[in-house]
C-alpha cells in the first residue's frame, strides 16, 4: 500500500515539482552543489565565487547579473556533465589558456544534453562557450568577450560547436576572440540574430550540414559568414557591414541557399564563391565592395538571380571560356552600372548585361595595365566588344537584367 501511494505521488507530483530553491552565499557554492538534488535551483547572491565548477546533476545555477565566478586561470570556469542543466545570469572569468583542453567560460560535454545557457556575461576566457558534443543545447542572449592579449589566430572562439546536433545559438553578442561561432563536424544547428564584432570570422562552418544562419549582424570583422565543406546550409537575412575581406564566402559548399543578405561597407569581396555547386543566390544586396562577387574554381550550376549589385568597383570577377547565365525564368539581377532601357515597361532591360570584358582579364593578371585604361586603344577595344558581343571570350551573362533592385534586396 505504501509503495502504491509513493508511485501515485510521483505521477501527480513529478520530481521537478518537488525541486528546492537554495540560496547560495559566496564561499558556499561547492557545498551547495554537493547537497543539491535533481531539479534544484541554486540562486547565487551577489559576490565572488571560486571556480572551476563542475555540475554533474540536472540543476539550475542562477545569478542576477552580479554573481561572479572566476576559475583563477585553471581549466574551464564551469563544466557541465549532466543533462538538463540551466546556467543563467552569471559573470564568468578566469579560464585557463589551453587549446588542447578547450579551456572555456562554459564547457558543455557530450552528456550535457538539453543544456540552457542564457543571459550570462563571459569575459576574457580563452573560449567563451564550448558546446562539445552536447545535443539540443540552447545558448541565448549571452555577452561573450574574448581575450585581447594574444594574436587573433591564437585566441579561442566565442562559441565553439563540435558534433552537437540540434544546437541553437541566438541573440548573443560576441566580440574579440578568434571566430564568433566556429562549427566543426556538426549538423542541424541554428544560429539566429547574433552580433559579431572585431573577430576573424563572424560565423565559420566546417563540415556542418543542414543548418541555418539567419538574421545575424557582422561588423568590422575580417570575414562575415564563411561556409566551407558543407551542404544544405541556409544563410538568410544577415548583414555584413564593414567586414574587411569578404562578406559571404562559400568554399566547397553545395546545395545551399544564400538569400536576403546585405553586404556593405567596402569589403574586398562582397561574396566569394570557390568550387561550390548547385547553390541558390537570390535577393542579396552586394554594395560598395572592391568586387561584388568573385566566382571561380569551377563553381557550376548555381542560380544567381534577383540580387542587387550596387556601386562595386568591379561588379563580378569571373574567368571562363564559356558563358555562365545569371538569370532564371526571365529574371536576372540589378546592376547599378548598366545603362539599360526598358521599352515595354516590364521591369526587365531589353538587352543583356555582361559585367566583364577581355580588358578586365588583362587587368586581373597584369595590374600595371591600369595605367593604360584611359588610352584610345583600350577604349576602342572596349567599344568594339560592347558593339559586337561575339568578340567577348565568355564569362557571366545576365540575359534579363532588372531595371531596379527588388524589394528586400
Amino acid at each position: 500500500m505504501i509503495a502504491r501511494l509513493a508511485l501515485i505521488a510521483s505521477v501527480v507530483f513529478p520530481i521537478s515539482a518537488l525541486a528546492a530553491e537554495i540560496a547560495v552565499a559566496p564561499g558556499a557554492l561547492a557545498a551547495a552543489l554537493e547537497r543539491a538534488q535533481d531539479g534544484d535551483v541554486l540562486r547565487l547572491a551577489p559576490g565572488d565565487y571560486a571556480g572551476p565548477v563542475v555540475i554533474d546533476r540536472p540543476v539550475t545555477l542562477e545569478g542576477k547579473g552580479d554573481a561572479h565566478i572566476d576559475a583563477g586561470g585553471t581549466g574551464s570556469v564551469i563544466t557541465v556533465t549532466a543533462p538538463d542543466v540551466t546556467l543563467r545570469g552569471l559573470i564568468l572569468t578566469g579560464s585557463g589558456d589551453s587549446h588542447e583542453t578547450i579551456d572555456s567560460g562554459i564547457q558543455l560535454t557530450k552528456t550535457a544534453t538539453r543544456a540552457v545557457v542564457e543571459d550570462n556575461v563571459l569575459t576574457g576566457n580563452l573560449y567563451g562557450i564550448d558546446i562539445h558534443g552536447a545535443r539540443d543545447a540552447l545558448v541565448r542572449r549571452n555577452v561573450v568577450e574574448g581575450s585581447q592579449d594574444r594574436a587573433m589566430n591564437r585566441r579561442g572562439n566565442g562559441i565553439y560547436v563540435w558534433n552537437a546536433p540540434g544546437a541553437e545559438v541566438s541573440g548573443n553578442k560576441i566580440r574579440w576572440g578568434r571566430d564568433g561561432i566556429f562549427v566543426n563536424s556538426s549538423k542541424k544547428n541554428r544560429f539566429l540574430n547574433n552580433e559579431f564584432r572585431d573577430l576573424r570570422f563572424g560565423v565559420h562552418y566546417m563540415y556542418a550540414d543542414d543548418s541555418e544562419v539567419s538574421g545575424n549582424l557582422s561588423v568590422g570583422n575580417h570575414l562575415g559568414y564563411a561556409v566551407m565543406f558543407s551542404t544544405r546550409v541556409r544563410v538568410t537575412d544577415n548583414v555584413s557591414d564593414g567586414d574587411r575581406d569578404h562578406g559571404v564566402m562559400l568554399n566547397y559548399a553545395n546545395r545551399s541557399e544564400i538569400t536576403g543578405n546585405r553586404v556593405t561597407g567596402g569589403a574586398k569581396k562582397c561574396a566569394f564563391l570557390y568550387n561550390s555547386h548547385k547553390n541558390i543566390f537570390t535577393g542579396n544586396s552586394f554594395e560598395g565592395c572592391e568586387i561584388g562577387l568573385h566566382f571561380t574554381a569551377g563553381s557550376d550550376r548555381n542560380e544567381i538571380t534577383g540580387n542587387a549589385f550596387v556601386g562595386n568597383r568591379t561588379q563580378v570577377k569571373y574567368v571562363s571560356t564559356r558563358w555562365d547565365e545569371w538569370s532564371v525564368d526571365g529574371r536576372g539581377n540589378y546592376w547599378s552600372d548598366f545603362a539599360a532601357y526598358d521599352l515595354d515597361g516590364n521591369g526587365i532591360a531589353d538587352t543583356p548585361y555582361r559585367p566583364n570584358d577581355s580588358m578586365d582579364r588583362v587587368l586581373w593578371t597584369q595590374p600595371a595595365a591600369k595605367l593604360l585604361l584611359g588610352s584610345p586603344a583600350v577604349q576602342l577595344v572596349r567599344w568594339s566588344q560592347s558593339a559586337f558581343p561575339a568578340l567577348l571570350p565568355g564569362g557571366v551573362i545576365d540575359s534579363h537584367p532588372l531595371m531596379r533592385p527588388e524589394e528586400g534586396s
